[in-house]
């Protein structure tokens, strides 16, 4: 197998205009691997560290030039002269020069980096597929070794929280298409929708803006109403909620717990635990929820473990801030019966080794996945590869608008392509 020959990393843009770190790995028989990585904005306690310079002269303080020379003057010596193509050691030998349990010496976005790029770049050694090279890693971990199915593609097209205009509570509103269609169905339905939705707001003026992940920011007044919204959409369309297409939810309930309650603005006093989990039965009763993710805090573990009970064959109840792709938190969780879905974010964990991790724990406790994006996002393309190799459940990469979410969609359209139509 060939040797990592240079390391070199760079700061570049992300979706927001916000720096992020880049780098590219160079093998000794001239293989290349150039990968980038994302950063969130609703940012769970779990998460592995992010390392930013907090120097407010550039960027407002979120410049990424210690990130990167960490990669240049830390990483790249311990790598370089190691196999490319084994990414368990070379993993390791980075979570160990930082020697930290959650990755704040050298940064969860440095490791990244380099963890996907010479990922890349030994799949392009091999002369292999991305996705084909992540799946035979896999199969150290138990994963599936046959790639036999897409993944079914879950659309952000209405975001509030921290991803909107700050009138709604709920961060995002997602419509999702049966499993039963193909990828290239499901995204012709989601793009659908979408476009229905549109004529609904401009009809209503209500547009207001686009959210960071490409779904619109409307002028709404509460998330009901957005939910109606949605309903009315669909309904233009001659299709049927609750069959011909689902509803999701992305509470980020962190983001408006307020001590031990939750102040949402579809009532003026604040919902108790037990109150919020009749809250979202209500709504499910109403709108039909086939995903629900972060319904509670992330330590609010009475609240997950209620609605798990309640919603138990109704709803996928999906943990992000609770595991943040880490491992021991999903054991934990799976412990509690706390959730029977999990959100696969690489940059929460920092290494492909680590992630690789997670899912086996998720596929031996049937745990359904859902390989995500961040609302900070870049054109690389890694967690599509990723969703096909491990036999993801669900992507959920944004709304079907904005390059760096189009770009994720397009690539499984490829790989769609390559494995059932040729």
């Amino acid at each position: 197998m060939a040797k990592i020959k240079s390391i070199k990393a760079q700061e570049i843009l992300d979706s927001r205009g916000n720096p992020t770190i880049q780098t590219q790995v160079i093998l000794d028989d001239g293989a290349i691997g150039i990968s980038s990585v994302p950063s969130g904005l609703s940012v769970g306690k779990y998460e592995a560290v992010e390392l930013r310079d907090k120097d407010t002269g550039r960027f407002g303080g979120l410049g990424v030039l210690k990130a990167t020379a960490n990669v240049n003057d830390k990483i790249s010596p311990k790598l370089v002269g190691m196999e490319a193509g084994d990414q368990r050691n070379i993993d390791h030998t980075m979570v160990t020069l930082d020697g930290t349990s959650n990755k704040v010496s050298l940064g969860a976005n440095s490791i990244l980096s380099v963890s996907q790029a010479v990922c890349k770049a030994a799949a392009f050694s091999q002369k292999m597929s991305l996705y084909r090279y992540i799946n035979n890693l896999g199969k150290a971990f138990n994963l599936p070794t046959s790639i036999e199915k897409m993944p079914t593609p879950t659309f952000n097209i209405l975001n509030g929280g921290r991803h909107g205009a700050g009138n709604l509570d709920i961060q995002e509103f997602m419509v999702i298409p049966p499993t039963s269609k193909s990828y290239h169905e499901g995204l012709e339905l989601g793009v659908a929708v979408y476009n229905a939705l549109r004529q609904v707001l401009i009809n209503k003026n209500a547009i207001h803006s686009l959210g960071d992940e490409g779904g619109f920011a409307p002028n709404l007044f509460n998330n009901v109403d957005a939910l109606e919204i949605l309903r009315e959409a669909i309904l233009k369309l001659n299709i049927r909620l609750g069959y011909d297409i689902f509803l999701g939810l992305d509470s980020a309930a962190n983001n408006f717990m307020s001590g031990n309650s939750y102040k949402l603005k579809d009532r003026p006093t604040p919902f108790s635990t037990a109150e919020l989990v009749n809250y979202y039965k209500e709504l499910n009763n109403q709108y039909k929820l086939l995903l629900l993710e972060d319904p509670f805090g992330e330590d609010d573990w009475d609240g997950w473990i209620k609605l798990s009970q309640e919603l138990e064959n109704l709803v996928v109840i999906v943990g992000d801030d609770l595991i943040a792709t880490n491992p021991e938190r999903l054991k934990l969780a799976v412990s509690k019966k706390a959730v029977t879905g999990v959100l696969v974010k690489p940059n929460q964990i920092g290494t492909v080794t680590e992630v690789l991790w997670l899912v086996e724990q998720a596929k031996k406790n049937n745990i359904t996945t859902i390989v995500s994006h961040r609302s900070g996002e870049t054109n690389d393309t890694f967690i599509a590869d990723l969703a096909i190799a491990v036999a993801a459940d669900y992507v959920k990469f944004g709304a079907p608008a904005r390059g760096e979410r189009v770009a994720k969609y397009n690539r499984l359209l490829e790989i769609e392509r390559e494995l059932f139509n040729d």
